[in-house]
């Protein structure tokens, strides 16, 4: 594939930062979603491999080699981007730890921690890609740039945008010149293969702070209310005046010894607006104990039977026939699960570790918020109660990092759990 042929599939933009990036040792693509920055760094990582220094290493770097083969690999198999003649030069193994790129050997990194800087300790790289850089710990980034030791090294990386503290864009992206760096900014409106219906679709999933960065693809701190979208008139319904249901997903635990032990029940209504179908995730009910409320800390067979008291029964109306689907439990209550597992044995459901991915969680819920397209019942006061409270931790966001903060969130945890595990089954249906 020659440029004439690239020129179809990306913007000038794109392609001018091809040229761009081979005058600093370092360049970065970072930007929104979708904006292409990924197929146009591959390109550049592509025609450097031809040119890397012969005496230094070849590195992939990305959170873990799963990814690395999903965000890499995966797309350099796409003759429609990268053509046959390159594509069958790219030959790898899903779960290997090295490939081969166009007759060169290509060593795989994982580095989802600051364990990882052992794996590239006292190597000599001539050329390094970092997928999902700002994702990285910042010491093995260091590590990875001291490697870069001989003549004609270099590093190509990609990114969302995160905290404007972030450690990449204070150290590194605004002192480009110092670093002998460049980087580039891009927004879907680079990427030419998108339609307007995918755009209009992309900056409705996103809101908030993770609209700034998704989409406008800035740098932007987290910082007050983490749902300040939320309003009661808006998003509470009372229970006796809960629409019909078409769907009961399941229940989200969070568990705690000293603190509450919480499980909130999601479901998605059946509803109609002008004809169409308009349905939305509602939290229906909620169940919790606190042991600093009660003075009583309860074992795990106790919690458990206690909660299973609650749980609704195929034969109950609660207020639906719908039996749920699932339960998400905190992954880090080993024991607990255990627990139910044995005690829900033949019921048809059993805890499955729940996708703890706070900051993702939060950008569903905030997002379907937003959408109006997530509301809660008034039995939910738990929730409620917690929802107004949550806020972003401004001692993290010093330190580039986006956390909130941890108090008083079980509730709004086992609401996140739920919901965030289920997106595969409810998002098809409510985009």
């Amino acid at each position: 594939m020659n440029l004439s042929e690239i020129e179809r599939l990306v913007s000038k933009a794109q392609i001018l930062s091809l040229v761009d990036a081979t005058k600093r040792k370092l360049a970065l693509w970072y930007g929104s979603v979708s904006a292409g920055k990924t197929i146009i760094s591959l390109w550049a990582f592509i025609l450097a491999v031809r040119v890397a220094p012969r005496n230094g290493l070849i590195l992939i770097v990305g959170r873990s080699l799963q990814t690395i083969y999903q965000n890499i690999f995966v797309p350099f198999q796409d003759v429609n981007i990268f053509g046959s003649r390159i594509s069958n030069q790219i030959h790898y193994t899903p779960g290997a730890t090295s490939a081969t790129i166009l007759g060169r050997e290509v060593l795989l990194v994982g580095a989802s921690d600051a364990k990882a800087v052992g794996r590239i300790q006292g190597a000599t790289v001539g050329l390094a890609y970092v997928d999902e850089a700002a994702l990285m710990p910042e010491e093995f980034w260091n590590m990875l740039v001291s490697r870069l030791r001989v003549e004609g090294a270099r590093l190509l990386a990609t990114m969302n945008p995160a905290s404007m503290n972030h450690w990449i864009r204070k150290k590194w992206i605004l002192q480009a010149d110092a670093k002998n760096l460049v980087s580039f900014h891009f927004t879907m409106e680079d990427n030419p293969t998108l339609s307007e219906e995918y755009k209009r679709d992309m900056r409705a999933s996103y809101s908030g702070v993770f609209f700034d960065r998704m989409i406008r693809g800035e740098w932007t701190n987290a910082a007050g209310a983490v749902y300040p979208m939320w309003d009661p008139a808006r998003h509470v319904i009372p229970w006796d005046a809960m629409p019909p249901l078409q769907d009961v997903y399941g229940i989200g635990m969070d568990y705690g010894t000293t603190n509450a032990t919480t499980g909130l029940l999601l479901g998605l209504t059946d509803e109609y607006k002008d004809g169409k179908p308009k349905p939305r995730l509602i939290l229906m009910d909620e169940w919790g104990y606190d042991s600093k409320e009660s003075g009583i800390r309860l074992t795990d067979a106790e919690l458990s039977k206690r909660f299973r008291t609650w749980l609704p029964k195929e034969h109950t109306p609660f207020p639906t026939m719908l039996k749920p689907r699932f339960i998400f439990l905190d992954p880090a209550a080993a024991s607990f699960r255990t627990q139910l597992h044995n005690d829900l044995r033949g019921t048809g459901l059993s805890p499955w570790p729940a996708d703890n991915s706070v900051l993702a969680g939060i950008a569903t819920i905030g997002n379907a918020l937003d959408n109006d397209q997530f509301i809660v019942t008034d039995r939910c006061k738990g929730w409620q109660s917690e929802v107004t409270e949550y806020r972003w931790d401004e001692k993290a966001t010093e330190h580039g990092d986006d956390a909130v903060i941890k108090e008083d969130d079980h509730y709004l945890d086992g609401g996140r759990y739920v919901t965030h595990s289920t997106k595969p089954y409810w998002q098809p249906i409510l985009t």
